[in-house]
C-alpha cells in the first residue's frame, strides 16, 4: 500500500454487532436529577465492560478514572511526530424514553416497509424518511418498550472495533489515537470531567451522529433555564383572599410561550426555540425547567428576556406571586472553534473521497460533547455513527453504516498519519 492510497482492511461486522449488542443491554440512561457524576451507577458498569476489553485488546493504559472515564491508546504505528487523534463517545443514554431491559432485535436484510416491534409500535416509512436508505441493510431495533441506545452505543462499539481491528493489524499506518469514552452527555455535563491536558491531542471527534457519510460541523448553542414560582399555600376552606398558587402560575406561563413560532415542533433548519421539558411543584412553589437553542448565541439572550418579561407578566397579574428566572449557560456552536483547525474537516472529507464514498457537511440541531470540547480548545466535529430516531422507542440503528463509520476511520487516521512533522 502507497502512502497515499486508501487503507483496505476488512472490518469483522460480526464482532462488530456482538459488541453494539452486549453494550446496549446495560441501561445506561442519565439522571438530570442526580447530583452525582456520573449521574447513574450502570454508567460505571458499561465503563468497566469497555476498560476490561481494552486491556484484553493489549491497551497498555487502558483505565477507568476516579469519574468513570474510560481511557486509552493505541501507539502510533508510524513511530514519533504524528498528531494525537482523540476519537470521542458517550456512554450515557437518554432519560427521555425508558432505557433499561432493552431488548435489541436484528432484522438482516431489510426488504422495505414498515417495522412492526414486539410491543406493536410502528417504525413506519411515513415519520422515517431514512429507512428508504438501508433497504437490503441489516437493522438494530428495540422491542418497541425502551430505547435502543445507539445514541450513542453506535459511536462507543464502532471506536471499540476501530480500536482492535488497529492492533490486528500493525501494518495499518496511523498515530496515537487517544480513546475517551464519556458520561452524561445527555444532560450536558459529558466533559465537565476531562482534563484536555491529558487528551493531549490535536483534533478530536465524537462518534455521535446519524446516518451515513454526514459531518457535523455546527451545533446550536444552548442554554438552561429554570422558572420557580414561589406562592403561598393554605387549607383551601380558608384559601379567599389568603391562596396564592404558584401551579397557576407556573402553567398560565408555559401556556403562553409561543405554540406557532420558537417551538421544536414549529421549527427546522436553522431556528431556534424555547422549550419547556418538565413543570413540577404545587401551590406553595412550582417550577419550570426548559431549555433555550439557537445556532446564534445572542438569540439566547433575546429568548433570556422573553423568559423574563413572561414572568413578570404573570406575577403583575397574580397579587403575591414571586417568580425568579435563572439561566445557565450549556454550550456553544462549535462552528468557530472548527474554523481554527480546517484539517478537522477537510482530512474527514478527503477519507470519504477516497473511499469512494459522498459525505455533506451538516448542522445539527442539538449538542454533542464535542460542542464543549471545540469551545475549550480542542476542535471536534461529529461524526455519522448508523444512528436513526434517536430518542425514540422507535430508535433503531444501521449494521452497514457502522461497519462503513469504521472503515473510513481507518482511512482517516491514515491521512492524519501523513501530517507527521
Amino acid at each position: 500500500m502507497s502512502a497515499s492510497s486508501p487503507a483496505s482492511i476488512r472490518i469483522d461486522r460480526q464482532r462488530l454487532l456482538d459488541r453494539f449488542l452486549r453494550y446496549v443491554k446495560i441501561g445506561t440512561s442519565a439522571d438530570p436529577t442526580s447530583d452525582t457524576y456520573p449521574s447513574s451507577t450502570s454508567q460505571w458498569e458499561l465503563g468497566r465492560m469497555l476498560c476490561d476489553e481494552l486491556s484484553a485488546m493489549s491497551v497498555d493504559d487502558a483505565h477507568q478514572d476516579e469519574n468513570a472515564l474510560v481511557w486509552g491508546t493505541v501507539p502510533s504505528t508510524i513511530g514519533e511526530g504524528a498528531p494525537t487523534v482523540a476519537l470521542v463517545a458517550h456512554m450515557d443514554t437518554s432519560p427521555e424514553s425508558p432505557g433499561d431491559n432493552v431488548q435489541p432485535q436484528v432484522i438482516e436484510n431489510y426488504d422495505g416497509g414498515d417495522i412492526t416491534l414486539l410491543s406493536g409500535e410502528l417504525i413506519a416509512v411515513a415519520s422515517s424518511p431514512d429507512l428508504s436508505k438501508v433497504v437490503g441493510k441489516t437493522l438494530i431495533t428495540t422491542d418497541g418498550t425502551t430505547l435502543l441506545g445507539g445514541d450513542d452505543k453506535a459511536g462507543v462499539a464502532i471506536i471499540m472495533e476501530l480500536a482492535q481491528t488497529l492492533i490486528e493489524n500493525p501494518h495499518l499506518q496511523h498515530g496515537p489515537v487517544r480513546l475517551l469514552f464519556t458520561c452524561d452527555e445527555e444532560i450536558g455535563r459529558g466533559t465537565d470531567k476531562i482534563d484536555l491536558a491529558k487528551v493531549d491531542a490535536t483534533v478530536a471527534y465524537t462518534v455521535d451522529g446519524g446516518g451515513a457519510g454526514e459531518i457535523d460541523v455546527e451545533t446550536f448553542s444552548a442554554d438552561g433555564a429554570t422558572v420557580r414560582f414561589v406562592g403561598h399555600n393554605i387549607h383551601p376552606a380558608i384559601a379567599k383572599d389568603r391562596m396564592v398558587s404558584a401551579l397557576r402560575g407556573a402553567c398560565d406561563f408555559v401556556s403562553q410561550l409561543p405554540r406557532d413560532r420558537q417551538t421544536p415542533e414549529t421549527t427546522d433548519q436553522r431556528d431556534g426555540f424555547i422549550h419547556p421539558t418538565t413543570i413540577h411543584g404545587g401551590v406553595g412553589e412550582a417550577t419550570v425547567h426548559l431549555i433555550l437553542r439557537s445556532f446564534e448565541a445572542a438569540d439566547l439572550e433575546t429568548y433570556a428576556d422573553q423568559l423574563r418579561s413572561l414572568a413578570n407578566d404573570i406575577t403583575s397579574k397574580i397579587p403575591g406571586l414571586k417568580a425568579e428566572v435563572t439561566i445557565h449557560r450549556q454550550y456553544r456552536n462549535m462552528r468557530d472553534g472548527i474554523a481554527n483547525l480546517p484539517e478537522s474537516v477537510s482530512m474527514v472529507e478527503k477519507a470519504f473521497a477516497n473511499l469512494g464514498r459522498p459525505c455533506t457537511r451538516e448542522i445539527i440541531r442539538g449538542g454533542t460533547d464535542g460542542s464543549q470540547l471545540t469551545e475549550k480548545g480542542l476542535p471536534t466535529p461529529n461524526l455519522s455513527s448508523g444512528q436513526h430516531n434517536i430518542h425514540a422507542v422507535t430508535e433503531f440503528a444501521c449494521l452497514d453504516e457502522m461497519v462503513e463509520a469504521t472503515e473510513h476511520l481507518v482511512e482517516m487516521l491514515r491521512l492524519w498519519s501523513e501530517m507527521k512533522s
